[in-house]
């Protein structure tokens, strides 16, 4: 039998954890785990899901570790799976290696493991402890987690805030509120998310591009979105043209029954972005979580929400944003600006501060609900 220490334990999760933050966004519908398998103190396996989602990290960890593994002690950031799918269960793999000791941050929500995984190693006579860096653990799962429990993508609102409140200035388009490690730190926000949304108004005024624009990672653009209730996205714009490089869906609202007046003139529009490779959903805009149950169906299960303030407000007022980021730059815009939904002042009472960070003049608040 190994001998526990819970220091160590800690020490080697966290490991595991910082591993597993490496493929965010990267694992389709299933979630970035770490794994590390530890010896008489010594790493001798790491594995993470791969892109895509297979192979899972504990059969990466096991293979790295090879005869090591025998006696070692496994540390997994998510319950080793108990279930046949595309590949064998990890939980039986780890039996198979003689690993003695398997410590786990966060039980797998999915009802098809859901402590059958540990189970199954303890019936082996593995050691199995669990819940170590248990939050830490569930923040690096957290849109797993809240996909597979509430079937919707967990909602990040990313908000860059000027020293007067605002968020841009009314009539000019995209403003500069930040500096450029502020905005390389976004360009990661959305490496790791599943899907970036905008609003029609943002879509039309900045003619942003939603890309991952970091050298060497501009394959992990995420999916983007637009809400556009009138299809009024220009064909002319950076989303429209590239959106078969990178795909794009515009979301229209619920159609009236069919007016040759109004009807003819959207269904055109929606002719012309099918033509142009952009995915047309309809879905009540004005209830977000319609649009997150949509989403979630997709093993969507992290969206970034970027603007505008109608966009922000309205995810807000619907009470479906998870975790709250406040870029604060030291910029006044003054006369005509455009106030932010959200400051640090009248930050909703459900979230609690978590962090901050500083990229050069600019500073960045966390927030986030209860995971």
């Amino acid at each position: 039998m190994t001998v526990a220490s819970p220091q160590l334990d800690q020490t080697f999760m966290a490991e595991a954890i910082r591993l597993s933050l490496t493929h965010l966004g990267l694992t389709s519908t299933n979630p970035s785990v770490g794994c590390v398998i530890v010896k008489d103190g010594v790493v001798v396996g790491r594995g993470v899901t791969a892109e895509g989602g297979r192979p899972h990290a504990e059969t990466q960890a096991l293979a790295e570790a090879g005869e090591a593994a025998r006696g070692a002690t496994a540390y997994v950031t998510l319950e080793p799976c108990s279930h046949y799918g595309k590949t064998p269960p990890c939980a039986e793999a780890l039996i198979a290696y003689g690993v003695a000791r398997v410590v786990v941050s966060v039980t797998d929500p999915d009802q098809r493991v859901s402590g059958r995984g540990i189970k199954m190693l303890r019936e082996a006579g593995i050691e199995v402890e669990t819940g170590v860096l248990e939050i830490e653990g569930r923040r690096a799962l957290a849109g797993y987690l809240m996909r597979q429990t509430r079937n919707r993508p967990y909602v990040t609102l990313k908000l860059a805030v000027s020293a007067d409140g605002m968020i841009g200035r009314v009539g000019e388009g995209q403003v500069r509120i930040t500096g450029d490690l502020a905005r390389k730190q976004v360009q990661m926000l959305r490496a790791e998310s599943d899907a970036i949304l905008v609003g029609i108004g943002t879509a039309i005024a900045d003619d942003p591009e939603l890309t991952c624009r970091l050298p060497g990672l501009e394959d992990r653009t995420p999916l983007r979105i637009v809400i556009d209730e009138d299809l009024q996205l220009p064909l002319a714009s950076k989303l429209v043209k590239t959106a078969r490089q990178y795909p794009v869906i515009a979301v229209a609202g619920h159609q009236p029954p069919f007016d040759e007046n109004t009807d003819s003139a959207f269904l055109g529009r929606r002719a012309a972005l099918d033509a142009a490779g952009v995915e047309v959903l309809q879905s009540n805009v004005d209830e977000p979580g319609e649009l997150l149950e949509a989403l979630g169906t997709r093993g969507i299960s992290s969206l970034l929400v970027e603007g505008g303030a109608k966009t922000a407000r309205r995810f807000l007022a619907a009470d479906l944003v998870d975790r709250i980021l406040l870029f604060q730059g030291p910029v006044t815009i003054g006369a005509g600006g455009i106030e932010s939904p959200v400051a640090k002042s009248n930050i909703p009472p459900s979230f609690m501060h978590i962090g901050e960070s500083q990229f050069g003049d600019d500073r960045c608040d966390e927030y986030e609900r209860g995971l």
